[in-house]
């Protein structure tokens, strides 16, 4: 193992690694920094979100820089507003004691014209998240055509978020004579596709296992009834009093609905969610940071770039529908070293998920059954009792009082009053958890489960056999089948059609991407989405449909005509549809 100093890193930097209490290299930055500092060549790094990778690139760029040439030299792509935040604060901190490097960041959700005057003023590095950039470059206000290092952080993410027609943008405006590091915690075909086109011969490092998890965390699952999602998520918080985590959900929906439901049951919890706007998001992140709020409910999108320490748990309220995704959802607790726990609420047709994940991160899920009422209360009891043991007296403000408070309580003995001041905390969880059932699937509820499921899968087949008989007639005209996917939809959201589904490779994250692409505004805030197997429907804003629909006139994907058309909206009448 070697030292920061064995690396070669100027006196300056590792003047400022020394402030900032790091000791030794993480295995990341152990393999990349000399590598980075010895070679001028591409490099692909794989590692888990959390373990350094900031620090791995970071270090050489701001050691490499010519602070007598005022051109731009480094550019560093990551895919939110919070991680570029991030990156800026810890590059500055790295180049702490080398006066005039000059390190800008900009992102969307602020001032571009304070971005603007920033870049005006000259910088050696530059931290942007792609959508801004590309909007800096198209107006002329930023020049990369000089830089020699561009860094793609957490490189899946972006693509995850459609950020790809972005990249490619912005990368055909860099010179061919540079150096493109790109990082990532997984390695999916996308990813692939971006290091053949914009890399030569890169150095690949991996840190572990390619798309596995952090040796730090636990993974364990917990099989329950949908229906008892929630009460299972309850016990589980219950069960583990100085819980601080995310709680991830499928759609924005199930975010409020389960915020709304932990925040009325008198937990600390809010939700994060693509309808906030940036100062609300700002907001609750502040309140998640400073621990204020013990549980953090969000989506992988809203979640995507949040850089928070010590997290104690990740809890999957729903699985992902894309798997990876479930690396970068364990992969944020864990981290610098410490343990976390990543806990999955599973149905019974959900387990194949689980065994899939094990191949992929090379771990093992832990089976644990959900606790019952006495376990919670044994819990919370010892907890109350910790607290007790180690709060501090202050005793000059509390002997005024004392006099009275033991003559009020003189008559009792002291068992006595150790039972009513643990009671007076306790007795809630004693009241709430008196009689409550066990919410395990037994194995006889899991037979019936497997009969139950077996109905619903020939059922769906049938629907969908039902669904195939309304093809596109010869006329081009959608029948009886396009129907079928009327829903109520949310107020202010418009319902479309779109002609790709699952056989299509389509997931709702890369619906989502599409969606992106095509329209180029990232504004447009994307609601429900349903996918078929030849088709899909989503819900947009209403004040953006003549947008979209435009847009989608003459879009493909994969060489093939997108369709998009407005989805009968119930009560509609004859359903007619509104098309470019």
């Amino acid at each position: 193992m070697i030292t920061f100093e064995e690396t070669g890193l100027k006196p300056e930097i590792l003047k400022a690694i020394k402030a900032m209490g790091f000791e030794s290299p993480m295995p990341v930055q152990e393999q990349v920094i000399p590598v980075l500092l010895q070679q001028n060549k591409d490099l692909v790094a794989l590692a888990q979100t959390g373990t350094g990778k900031t620090a791995a690139f970071g270090l050489p760029l701001i050691n490499d820089i010519d602070l007598k040439n005022k051109k731009t030299q480094a550019l560093i792509l990551c895919p939110t507003r919070e991680l570029c935040i991030q990156i800026t604060k810890d590059l500055d901190n790295f180049s702490k004691y080398i006066p005039g490097l000059i390190i800008t960041a900009v992102y969307g959700g602020a001032s571009m014209d304070k971005q603007i005057s920033s870049l005006k003023r000259g910088s050696h590095i530059i931290v942007a998240t792609p959508g801004r950039m590309n909007d800096l470059i198209r107006r002329k206000k930023t020049d990369i055509s000089a830089i020699n290092s561009v860094v793609l952080d957490e490189a899946d993410e972006m693509l995850n978020m459609g950020f790809q027609e972005d990249l490619n943008t912005i990368l055909a405006q860099t010179p061919n004579e540079k150096r493109t590091l790109l990082f990532s915690a997984t390695m999916p075909k996308e990813v692939s596709l971006i290091a053949s086109k914009y890399m030569n011969d890169p150095i690949e490092i991996t840190v572990g296992k390619k798309n596995a998890g952090s040796e730090n965390v636990s993974h364990i699952y917990y099989m329950v009834h949908a229906a008892d999602r929630y009460k299972a998520l309850k016990r589980i918080a219950d069960v583990n009093p100085n819980i601080y985590g995310i709680i991830f959900c499928r759609t924005r929906q199930d975010t409020k609905d389960i915020a709304e439901k932990l925040i009325k049951d008198g937990y600390n919890a809010d939700a994060l969610h693509g309808d906030l706007s940036q100062a609300q998001r700002d907001q609750v992140m502040s309140r998640f940071r400073v621990k204020n709020l013990q549980m953090l409910v969000a989506t992988d999108v809203a979640a995507r770039g949040i850089d928070v320490d010590d997290l104690t748990h990740i809890i999957n309220f729903n699985m992902p529908d894309e798997l990876e995704l479930y690396t970068h959802r364990s992969g944020r607790t864990g981290r610098a070293g410490k343990k976390g726990i990543s806990i999955s609420l599973i149905s019974i047709r959900e387990k194949s998920k689980i065994m899939i994940i094990e191949k992929m991160i090379n771990k093992k899920f832990e089976h644990k059954q959900v606790p019952t009422g006495k376990e919670i209360c044994e819990k919370q009891l010892f907890n109350l009792i910790d607290k007790m043991e180690k709060i501090e007296v202050k005793e000059e403000q509390i002997d005024q009082f004392l006099p009275d408070v033991y003559k009020k309580l003189e008559y009792l003995s002291r068992e006595e009053l150790i039972k009513k001041f643990v009671s007076a905390e306790f007795n809630r969880f004693l009241e709430y958890y008196l009689n409550t059932p066990d919410l395990n699937i037994s194995g006889e509820s899991s037979q019936h489960d497997d009969r139950r499921n077996g109905r619903e899968n020939r059922n769906r087949e049938e629907r969908g056999d039902r669904r195939n008989k309304y093809e596109r007639t010869e006329k081009g005209e959608w029948g009886e089948r396009r129907e079928k996917g009327n829903r109520n939809t949310e107020k202010g959201f418009t319902r479309f059609f779109i002609n790709v589904g699952t056989m299509d490779g389509v997931q709702p994250h890369r619906l989502l991407g599409i969606i992106n692409e095509v329209t180029r505004d990232r504004k447009i805030q994307i609601g429900r989405a349903d996918i078929m197997q030849k088709f899909s429907f989503f819900e947009a804003e209403s004040g953006y449909t003549e947008t979209i629909l435009k847009a989608f006139h003459k879009a493909s994907f994969e060489g093939r005509k997108l369709n998009v058309e407005l989805a009968g909206e119930k009560g509609s009448g004859d359903g007619k549809k509104k098309r470019f």
